[in-house]
């Protein structure tokens, strides 16, 4: 994969899609997290990125 590739944005920036493995390595560079924190907080809180973003800033995940 190329460089480029990598760093494209999501297809849709508002949401996290974790069936998209670029969508969750985006996600989880630009939070800062883990798959399995990313996982967790979109469980917790739907895919709505303030969500997860404030979900993952708060550690409600459980």
């Amino acid at each position: 994969m190329n460089n480029e590739m990598s760093e494209a944005g999501p297809l849709d920036p508002g949401r996290v899609n974790l069936l998209d493995p670029l969508d969750v390595q985006y996600w989880c560079r630009e939070l800062h997290c883990s798959e399995l924190e990313l996982e967790m907080a979109v469980s917790a809180a739907g895919d709505h990125i303030a969500a997860v973003r404030e979900t993952l800033l708060t550690g409600r995940t459980a």
